[in-house]
C-alpha cells in the first residue's frame, strides 16, 4: 500500500489485508451481544458465592475458578469493543459498544469485588493450613500470598464494591482526553516538501517532524500545537481529574502516596523510581553534550525541538515499506528460536496487525488482545525507519503476551507494568544489531549509530523526564495545589530546560507538550519505558555475548507472566533492577555511543 499524501483515508478505503481481523474474537456483533448475556449469567454464579469463601478450601477454589472464567470472557468482550472503537472513532456503533463494554466491565467487576476482602477475613493460620493441605489452592498460591501481603490496603467488601463501581466514572478523564485528541481535534494543513497542501494528523506529525526540510518541520511543529492551544484548559482539567483519581485511590487504600499505591501491588520498591530519576539526572551533562554535538552536526545556529526528530546524517533517505519491515523482523529475531519465528509468521499471516492510518483511528501504536485471543497490534505505519522500529517494539509486547498466555493460567497471564517494556525494547536492540551486522552501507551505519543514541534519549532520558513531571504533578495534588494549564506548562517548561541544557532553544509551544501525552493518565507508567530499555540493553548484550544460555533465560522470562515478582523474573533472566547499576550502565552506553558519534564528525 502506498501512503497517501493528500488525504487521510476513511476506514472503508483501507484494503482489508492491512486491517486486523477482530472476527478472531467474535465473528459479528450479534455473537458479542450473545456473549454479553452469557457472561452476565456466569457472573451471577460468582456473586452467589459471596459469604462462602471462609467455609473451606473447596469453596474458595470454586469461587476463584468461576472468577477466572468470568474474567477471561469479560476481557475478550472489552477488547473486542475497544479495538473496534480504536479502529475508527467516528463509527457511532463502535463508540456505543465500547461505552457499553466499559460500563459492563465495571458492573461485573463490582459483583466480584467481595473475593479479596473475604480471603483476607480468613485467619492467617487457617489460610496457611489450607495452602499446605489442598492441592487445588496451590494453583493460586502466589496470587493468594500477594493478596495477603496487601492486607493493609484492601478494604471491606462494601468499599471494594463501591470502588469497582466507581471505575466506570474514574475512566472518564482519559476518555475525554482520547475523544478530544483522536476524534474532535481538527488539525490545520501545511505545505509539504513538494508544495502540496497536506492536512496534519497525529501520525503525520511524526512523519513531517522527520523531514529533511527544516521549513516543513517548523511549520508542522507550530501548526500541530496550535490545535491544542484553544483546549489547554479543558485538557488540564482532564489531566487534573485523572491525577486526583490516583491520589484519592491511594488515600482510600491507606497508602502514603499515589506513587506507593501504583508500585506496591507489583512489588516494586519506590526506590526503583527515585533511583531512575537520580541516576539519569546525575548524567545530564552527557545529554547536554549530545545536544551540542547534534547542533554542530546539523550545522545550525540554533537547535530547536523540531530539529530533534529528523535524521542529522545528511543525504540519507531511509524508506522502509511495510513488506520490507516484515522481512527485517523475521531475520532480526531469528536468534530467539523457531517457536518465536513461528509466532511472528502467524501474526503477519493471520491479520493480527492493523497497519495503516485512517480517519478516526487511534493515534500511535499499541499491542492488545486478551487471554484466548491473538495479541493484536495497532500501528499507523508511515514507511519510515522509525515505523519499522515501532513495529519491532509492538511485536515484542505481542510475543511476550503470546508466550505468557500460552504458558500461564489466566490468573498469571498478564505480565506486570514493570516488565511490560522489556520485550519490546529488546526487540529494538536486536533489530539495530542485525542491521549493523548485515547492512554494509556506511551512511546507514551512521544512521543506526544515531538511532541507538536516540533510543536512549527517547526511551530512557525523555521518559525519565516524563516520570519526573508525573511525580511532581501528583505531589502537587497531594499538597492541595491545583493543576491549572499555566501550572502544568510552567512545571513542564522548567523540566525541559533542566534536561536539555543550553544548546537547545526552546519554543514557547513546547511548554504545552504535556497536553498531548496520553501516558500521563496511566498512573506512573512511563518510568517503565526507561527501566525496561535499561533491562533490555543488558539482556540483549547477554544474548549477543553468551548465545543460547542467555536466549533460554530470556524465553523463560517471556513465559513467566506474573507468576512471580517482576524483580525476581528479571533477576533470573540476568539483570537486577533493584539496583541503580542497569540505569548507570545504560547511561554509560549512551556516553560511549556519543564518543563514537563525535569521532565521526
Amino acid at each position: 500500500m502506498t501512503i497517501a499524501t493528500q488525504k487521510v483515508p476513511a476506514r472503508g478505503e483501507v484494503p482489508v489485508e492491512w486491517t486486523w481481523n477482530l472476527g478472531l474474537i467474535f465473528p459479528d456483533l450479534p455473537a458479542w451481544e450473545q456473549e454479553l448475556v452469557a457472561v452476565e449469567e456466569l457472573a451471577k454464579a460468582v456473586a452467589a458465592r459471596q459469604g462462602t469463601l471462609g467455609a473451606g478450601a473447596a469453596q474458595m477454589i470454586e469461587a476463584l475458578r468461576l472468577r477466572d472464567a468470568v474474567g477471561q470472557r469479560l476481557y475478550a468482550l472489552y477488547v473486542y469493543a475497544a479495538h473496534r472503537k480504536d479502529s475508527d472513532a467516528t463509527d457511532a456503533l463502535g463508540q456505543a459498544i465500547q461505552e457499553r463494554a466499559g460500563s459492563f466491565t465495571a458492573r461485573i467487576s463490582a459483583q466480584m469485588a467481595f473475593i479479596e476482602p473475604e480471603i483476607l477475613a480468613i485467619p492467617e493460620t487457617t489460610f496457611n493450613a489450607w495452602l499446605t493441605t489442598d492441592a487445588g489452592l496451590g494453583h493460586y498460591a502466589y496470587e493468594l500470598a500477594n493478596i495477603s501481603r496487601q492486607r493493609a490496603h484492601i478494604r471491606s467488601a462494601e468499599v471494594e464494591g463501591l470502588l469497582a463501581e466507581f471505575s466506570d466514572v474514574t475512566r472518564t478523564p482519559y476518555e475525554l482526553f482520547e475523544m478530544l485528541t483522536d476524534s474532535d481535534l481538527t488539525f490545520p494543513s501545511i505545505t509539504d516538501e513538494h508544495g502540496a497542501t497536506v492536512q496534519l494528523s497525529h501520525a503525520r506529525y511524526g512523519r513531517f517532524m522527520e523531514s529533511n526540510d527544516r521549513r516543513v518541520r517548523h511549520d508542522t511543529f507550530k501548526a500541530y500545537y496550535s490545535a491544542f492551544t484553544p483546549f489547554r484548559n479543558t485538557l488540564s482539567t482532564a489531566l487534573g481529574a485523572a491525577v486526583r483519581t490516583h491520589v484519592l485511590n491511594a488515600r482510600i487504600r491507606r497508602y502514603g502516596s499515589a506513587l506507593d499505591a501504583a508500585l506496591y501491588p507489583n512489588e516494586i520498591p519506590t526506590e526503583v523510581y527515585h533511583n531512575l530519576i537520580e541516576t539519569v539526572e546525575a548524567n545530564l551533562g552527557t545529554f547536554h553534550r549530545y545536544m551540542d554535538v547534534r547542533k554542530r552536526i546539523m550545522g545550525l545556529d540554533e537547535l530547536h525541538i523540531y530539529d530533534l526528530y529528523t535524521q542529522p546524517v545528511p543525504g540519507v533517505e531511509l524508506v522502509v515499506p511495510y513488506a520490507e519491515a516484515r522481512e527485517l523482523m523475521q531475520a532480526a529475531f531469528a536468534p530467539l528460536g523457531e517457536a518465536y519465528g513461528a509466532a511472528l509468521r502467524q501474526a503477519f499471516d493471520s491479520r493480527w496487525i492493523d497497519v495503516y492510518e485512517n480517519v478516526g483511528k487511534r493515534s500511535g501504536a499499541y499491542s492488545g488482545g486478551s487471554f484466548g485471543t491473538p495479541p493484536f497490534v495497532l500501528l499507523n505505519y508511515q514507511d519510515r525507519l522509525d515505523d519499522a522500529f515501532t513495529l519491532a517494539h509492538e511485536l515484542g509486547h505481542s510475543m511476550h503476551s503470546f508466550f505468557t498466555r500460552k504458558t500461564q493460567p489466566f490468573v498469571y497471564s498478564n505480565y506486570t507494568m514493570f516488565v511490560a517494556e522489556v520485550a519490546s525494547t529488546l526487540n529494538e536492540a536486536l533489530l539495530t544489531d542485525y542491521m549493523l551486522k548485515h547492512r554494509a552501507d556506511e551512511a546507514l551505519r551512521r544512521v543506526l549509530l544515531v538511532q541507538q543514541i536516540e533510543d536512549i534519549r527517547r526511551t530512557i532520558i525523555r521518559q525519565t523526564m516524563f516520570a519526573s513531571f508525573e511525580l511532581k504533578i501528583h505531589q502537587m495534588v497531594e499538597a492541595g495545589e491545583p493543576l491549572t494549564a499555566d501550572a502544568l506548562s510552567e512545571r513542564y517548561h522548567a523540566l525541559m530546560v533542566r534536561y536539555h541544557g543550553p544548546a537547545l532553544t526552546l519554543d514557547d509551544e513546547i511548554a504545552l507538550e504535556w497536553a498531548r501525552v496520553p501516558h500521563f493518565y496511566y498512573n506512573f507508567y512511563v518510568y517503565q519505558y526507561a527501566t525496561g530499555l535499561s533491562a533490555a540493553l543488558a539482556l540483549s548484550r547477554q544474548i549477543s555475548e553468551e548465545g543460547q544460555p542467555a536466549v533460554e533465560r530470556y524465553l523463560r522470562f517471556l513465559h513467566g507472566g506474573s507468576s512471580r515478582s517482576s524483580i525476581d523474573l528479571l533477576r533470573d533472566a540476568g539483570v537486577d533492577m533493584a539496583t541503580p547499576a542497569p540505569i548507570q550502565a545504560a547511561m554509560d552506553t549512551f556516553g560511549t555511543l556519543l564518543d563514537q558519534l563525535e569521532q565521526l564528525y
